[in-house]
């Protein structure tokens, strides 16, 4: 059993960067578009919550109801964009269009594979939460000079979301499948884990679950460098996101190569 897994493992540290480098070359011919699309929905959040519901909360751990939401928006974008290429072009890729079976004609193992779409999916979500990051900054509601301080935990929380959105790839047989993981998972997330609302609003309960939660350690980790504040347990909120990372990259590898056996035994 170990030796089929092991040989479906990344075959070295720098293959997938070809893998990478196909999804790019794909994707900037629809460059503007892309962006753009990431950016609309956490930037209407941003503005419409912030700046209508700002009015009637007022401020939120000490500042304003706005600069407080311009972090939760900037997790929820990489995450959200991380998701949304994993789930649907990664997928397509995997399943319609077979690119992965012409990949894996070369000497490129499905390990490779993954670690290039995990890492192709967290730059897009690195893009996305620094578009919004960038923004609040340049409007007043974050530190210029602790942005780039940010930056590292927007790329962690692409790779985590991207690799819980490569399971989920791995085990929906259609794209209907993965509006459960959206409305179920995805939804609840953003609502518990602060991005809105302060954590410590939730009853005791709730709150001991959102701390196992990736994306509550995300804006832990976001939400002070934006603010300008120095962060607490910074080491425990990187650990967790790796653990995810490494975790999902495992679990995905095994199940997309049963799925991959599957469909070769059914031809």
């Amino acid at each position: 059993m170990w030796g089929w897994y092991a040989a479906a493992l990344p075959a070295n540290a720098w293959n997938w960067v070809a893998v990478w480098r196909r999804n790019y070359l794909a994707w900037r011919k629809v460059a503007l578009a892309s962006v753009l699309g990431n950016l609309a929905e956490p930037m209407s959040a941003l503005f419409g919550l912030g700046l209508g519901l700002g009015i009637v909360v007022g401020r939120v751990d000490g500042a304003s109801y706005i600069a407080f939401l311009a972090a939760g928006m900037a997790a929820t974008s990489a995450m959200v964009s991380a998701t949304f290429e994993t789930i649907h072009a990664t997928f397509a890729r995997m399943h319609a269009q077979r690119t992965w079976e012409a990949v894996l004609c070369t000497q490129l193992t499905l390990g490779d594979i993954v670690l290039g779409e995990l890492m192709w999916a967290a730059s897009k979500a690195f893009l996305a939460g620094t578009g919004i990051t960038i923004v609040a900054a340049t409007l007043g509601y974050a530190a210029w000079p602790s942005i780039p301080y940010a930056l590292p935990a927007i790329a962690l929380t692409g790779l985590a979301f991207a690799g819980l959105a490569m399971v989920v790839t791995a085990l929906a047989p259609r794209y209907d499948y993965f509006v459960f993981y959206q409305t179920l998972i995805l939804t609840p997330m953003m609502y518990l884990c602060g991005a809105l609302f302060p954590v410590t609003q939730l009853p005791g309960g709730f709150q001991r679950v959102v701390a196992f939660l990736p994306l509550a350690h995300s804006i832990d980790l976001i939400r002070p460098v934006m603010l300008g504040r120095p962060a607490d347990s910074v080491g425990l909120h990187n650990g967790v996101l790796c653990i995810y990372i490494v975790l999902a990259f495992f679990l995905s590898v095994a199940l997309l190569h049963q799925r991959l056996l599957r469909r070769r035994q059914m031809r």
